[in-house]
C-alpha cells in the first residue's frame, strides 16, 4: 500500500525530480499504484486502458506472474555481478538471442536500454569496418545519449547540437506524405535513389553503416513499402556497408514477428533493441551482431564497456519475458489481433473527416489527423492536446505525437489484449476523434 496521496506523489515528483521531454512546469503524471494485463490504477483507484504499452514496451502486458517470480529469484540468488564476471541468466540469455534473431546473427553487447544499444552499435560499426560515417533517416528517433541523438533525425537532436560528428541523414519512404512526390499507384521508388545518392555524395569509402528503424515508431508509425528493406540490404551489400536495424521499439512481436525485418525476410549485420526484451519489467538493451563481427574482436580489443553490462536482474527478466512470448504465442497472436485492429482503423478513417491516414503493421498502428485530406493540412496541437485530454480523462492512455511535421494517435497496445478489450479502447478513441473533426476545414 501506497503511503504518499496521488497529490503528494505528484508534487513531491514535480519538485525532486525531472521529467523527459518536457517543460517541467507543464507536466502532469498520472500517480500509477497498480497494473495488471492491460491495464493500470492510479492513486485514487481510476483505471486506464494502457493503449500504448506504456512507452511502446510493456509488449506481455503488466505484472506477468512468471517474470515477476523470475525477478525475484534472481534477487534472491544474486543481483549484481562485476560485467567482467557472468551468471547463468547472462548466458542462456545471450544463446536464445542467437536462437530468435534472424540468419547469423549471434553475439550479443548487453546495456540498459536503446541509446545506449544504439551508442554501442556506432562504435562497433566504426571499428569493425574502420569507416567513420553513419546514414540514419530524418523521420527517426535513435535516443537521447550523444551519439545516438546525432542519428536521430527528428527535433530532439536540433536542441542539443553540436552532436556527434559524421551524421548523415537521408528521406524516408514515407508513402502518405512522400518527400519525393510519388504516387503509390505509380511510385518509382525515388527514396531508394535518393539513397544511393547520398552514398555516392558522402563517399561509400566513408560510410561505416546505415542504421534504420525496423518501422519508423515515434516520428509516424512508417510501414515502408514490402521492396524497401530488400533493397537497402543490396544497397549495403554493393558498397560494403554495414546495416544496423534499430528494434527498440518495432521488436518483440510487436509487428507480429520477433523483429520487424522478420517480415521482409532480411538479416542485418548488426541488430539493437531494448524495451520490450523485459517488456520493461528491468532496463536492458543489446546489441547483437552477425558471426563475422564477432570474430573481428576474438583478437582485437573492444573498446567499449558498462557497469551494469549483463546485469543478472535483467537479464533474468529478459528469458522470463521471451519465454512469455513463447509459451502463449503472442507473436501469432499480434498477427490476428492486428488484422482486426487494421479493419477497426479503417472503419474510424472511414467514419471520421479528420482522420487522413492510418498506418498499421501487428500491434504497432497510428491515426494521423489532418485539416483537410486532400491538402494534409496538419491537426494543431492545441486540438490534438484537446483529443488527448479527452482520453486520459475517460480511462485511456496512449501516445500522442502533435508537431509540424504531423498529428497523431497511437495505438500500440500489450501483444495479450483481446478483442473486446480492444473494442473498448477503441470506443473511447471513437468519440475523442469527434473534437477533431470539428476542426476539419
Amino acid at each position: 500500500m501506497t503511503q504518499l496521496t496521488s497529490k503528494e506523489m505528484i508534487d513531491l515528483s514535480r519538485e525532486y525530480t525531472f521529467f523527459s521531454w518536457s517543460v517541467q512546469a507543464q507536466v502532469n503524471p498520472i500517480p500509477v499504484t497498480k497494473a495488471e494485463g492491460i491495464y493500470f490504477w492510479d492513486a485514487d483507484g481510476k483505471r486506464y486502458i494502457d493503449f500504448s504499452s506504456q512507452l511502446m514496451n510493456t509488449n506481455i502486458g503488466h505484472q506477468h506472474p512468471k517474470v515477476v517470480e523470475a525477478i525475484q529469484k534472481q534477487a534472491a540468488e544474486v543481483c549484481f555481478v562485476h560485467p567482467g564476471n557472468t551468471t547463468e541468466a547472462r548466458a542462456l540469455l545471450g544463446k536464445k538471442l542467437a536462437e530468435v534473431t534472424p540468419g547469423k546473427l549471434k553475439k550479443t553487447f548487453f546495456t540498459l536500454g536503446g541509446s545506449e544499444a544504439n551508442e554501442n552499435a556506432i562504435k562497433i560499426a566504426r571499428f569493425y569496418t574502420g569507416r567513420h560515417k553513419i546514414l540514419a533517416r530524418y523521420r527517426s528517433y535513435h535516443g537521447a545519449t550523444h551519439g545516438a541523438v546525432a542519428l536521430t533525425g527528428d527535433y530532439r537532436r536540433l536542441a542539443v547540437e553540436p552532436t556527434m560528428p559524421g551524421g548523415v541523414h537521408f528521406l524516408d519512404p514515407f508513402c502518405y506524405r512522400c518527400p519525393f512526390g510519388q504516387k503509390k499507384e505509380s511510385c518509382a521508388r525515388e527514396c531508394i535513389k535518393h539513397l544511393e545518392e547520398v552514398i555516392l555524395y558522402e563517399g561509400p569509402d566513408k560510410i561505416a553503416a546505415i542504421i534504420m528503424e525496423g518501422v519508423v515508431g515515434s516520428n509516424g508509425l512508417i510501414v515502408p513499402p514490402e521492396d524497401y528493406w530488400p533493397r537497402v540490404r543490396e544497397i549495403c551489400d554493393k558498397y560494403g556497408i554495414l546495416l544496423i536495424s534499430d528494434e527498440v521499439m518495432s521488436g518483440w512481436g510487436r509487428t507480429g514477428q520477433w523483429f520487424a525485418v522478420d517480415n521482409w525476410n532480411i538479416v542485418p549485420d548488426i541488430i539493437t533493441t531494448a524495451k520490450g526484451i523485459t517488456s520493461g519489467y528491468a532496463p536492458l538493451g543489446a546489441v547483437i551482431v552477425s558471426e563475422e563481427i564477432a570474430k573481428f574482436f576474438d583478437d582485437k580489443y573492444l573498446y567499449a564497456g558498462l557497469t551494469y553490462n549483463g546485469h543478472a536482474l535483467s537479464c533474468a527478466a529478459a528469458l522470463a519475458t521471451i519465454q512469455v512470448y513463447e509459451d502463449e504465442n503472442l507473436l501469432e497472436k499480434a498477427r490476428e489481433t492486428g488484422t482486426y485492429l487494421g479493419e477497426r482503423l479503417e472503419a474510424l478513417k472511414a467514419a471520421h473527416p479528420s482522420v487522413g491516414d492510418v498506418r498499421y503493421i501487428g500491434l504497432f498502428s497510428t491515426l494521423e489527423l489532418v485539416q483537410n485530406r486532400e491538402s494534409k493540412e496538419v491537426m494543431p496541437a492545441s486540438v490534438m492536446g484537446a483529443v488527448g485530454k479527452y482520453l486520459r480523462e475517460n480511462g485511456l492512455f496512449t501516445f500522442i505525437m502533435a508537431n509540424n511535421l504531423g498529428s497523431m494517435v497511437f495505438i500500440v497496445p500489450p501483444l495479450c489484449i483481446t478483442r473486446e478489450q480492444l473494442d473498448e479502447g477503441l470506443a473511447i478513441v471513437d468519440r475523442a476523434l469527434e473534437i477533431a473533426d470539428k476542426n476539419v476545414k
